[in-house]
């Protein structure tokens, strides 16, 4: 599936790279140990924020950021800090392509990246955490020392350990285990369909990455997994009670900044959309085109007609075989886990492949054995299609995969019952040979 939640567009790093380069000198040496590092800061004196990124307008941005925020009021020292950073080089895509990408946590300086995502139009909330001083310098503490060499780097991985996940787990630390606790109660949905709230900005993407990804994102999951998309960790964030000095409870967020509200782009809407009437509209409209063809090119005796079937099964062949054999290799030798073992495979597969032999072999109608080949095919194709339906009566076949189904099902069917008729067909024979 899965695009990454990157912080950034490549077009904009050069600019946060100059503010971040431009705003260091007045925040000593970066990369040195803050003072809530090296113990001088005081719990009473720490500020501890979270900020939130609102989605942007790329694929990698869709799911929105947020990072940890540490400042020494008495010091006037404040860090920013981001899980969300990774190597932009020529191996950077090969890596996410086998599921190996490394991440890792860098801190920053605060107001730049603040202005960053404002200049992206991107929503900026800063949340500031009402925690007890000792708590304060707790987590303060921890996200300092994970920026040091040897426990800054972390292995991606897009709903269980991202930019996100780091930071609900840093604040579990401060809350001494509260945050999980409270959030150890069943999720509002499914890891997928988040997925298809936060990709209905563009559905074509979004049904791609629904049919490249398995049942793993189907299965019941907690609140606490939920928090692996920063809105719902700020929702969470907002829910959460403490105790206070005096031993009442008060909310955990004392104030909100909301440094900038987005302008150019709708809200994630709070339900996944429903796209199964369309897809199966779409379906059988594109299912009918072949038996279209094949029933003008048996009543009709029409040429053009069979030229066209052949022409869209080249095409068919071509677009599910490559599809097919793409989830089938990431299966075979990545480590993306949600795309092994995918129930899609039954209707996208690499048998498609051999309509690119068999489609331009019928749209010359010079091998009489092309329909019934094509037939038998049709028969495979048919078959592994409507076993995958069949199999959804067993408890492990419980993939949500009704959208591809929707859309391709009709299709199928409809491609095999046309070969079926052109298989019945009478065939251009090459000429007989000549006899003494």
């Amino acid at each position: 599936m899965r695009s990454p939640p990157l912080h950034a567009r490549p077009r904009s790093l050069l600019f946060l790279g100059l503010s971040l380069l431009l705003a260091t000198p007045a925040l000593g040496q970066r990369g040195g140990m803050p003072p809530w590092g090296t113990g001088e800061s005081r719990g009473e004196d720490l500020d501890v924020t979270y900020a939130l990124f609102g989605p942007g307008s790329d694929v990698a941005s869709w799911w929105g950021h947020a990072a940890l925020g540490v400042e020494d009021e008495r010091l006037r020292v404040a860090r920013l800090y981001n899980y969300g950073n990774f190597s932009f080089d020529e191996q950077m895509l090969a890596r996410y392509a086998m599921g190996r990408l490394e991440f890792w946590v860098a801190d920053a300086p605060v107001q730049p990246y603040l202005r960053f995502y404002a200049r992206e139009d991107r929503d900026v909330r800063v949340l500031h955490l009402d925690l007890q001083p000792g708590a304060r310098e707790k987590m303060a503490r921890h996200l300092a020392e994970n920026v040091l060499p040897g426990k800054r780097d972390y292995l991606y991985d897009h709903y269980r350990d991202n930019c996100s996940t780091r930071l609900r787990d840093a604040v579990d630390v401060g809350l001494e285990g509260r945050l999980r606790e409270h959030l150890s109660v069943p999720g509002r949905m499914t890891l997928r369909e988040h997925t298809r709230r936060y990709t209905a900005v563009n559905p074509a993407m979004s049904l791609l990455l629904d049919l490249a990804m398995n049942d793993t994102i189907d299965q019941p999951i907690t609140r606490w997994d939920e928090a692996f998309l920063p809105d719902e960790l700020e929702r969470a964030l907002l829910e959460i009670e403490v105790t206070g000095a005096d031993g009442a409870a008060r909310p955990l967020v004392r104030d909100i900044d909301r440094v900038h509200q987005a302008t150019s782009r709708a809200a994630t809407p709070e339900l996944p959309p429903n796209h199964v009437p369309w897809l199966l509209l779409i379906g059988l409209g594109t299912g009918a085109l072949p038996l279209l063809a094949a029933w003008l090119w048996k009543r009709r005796g029409l040429g053009s007609a069979r030229v066209l079937l052949g022409a869209l099964t080249t095409l068919w062949g071509l677009v599910f075989g490559v599809i097919g054999t793409l989830l089938t290799v990431m299966w075979a030798v990545t480590d993306h886990t949600v795309v092994f073992a995918n129930e899609n495979l039954f209707q996208v597969n690499p048998v498609w492949l051999l309509l690119l032999w068999l489609g331009p072999s019928l749209m010359r109608g010079k091998n009489v054995r092309t329909p019934e080949r094509l037939r038998r095919v049709g028969l495979v194709l048919g078959g592994l299609a409507l076993l995958g339906v069949a199999l959804k009566v067993l408890p492990a076949f419980d993939q949500n995969n009704w959208n591809i189904l929707a859309l391709v099902l009709p299709q199928i069917l409809g491609y095999a019952a046309a070969w079926f008729q052109a298989s019945e067909l009478p065939q251009v024979a090459p000429s007989p040979a000549t006899t003494t």
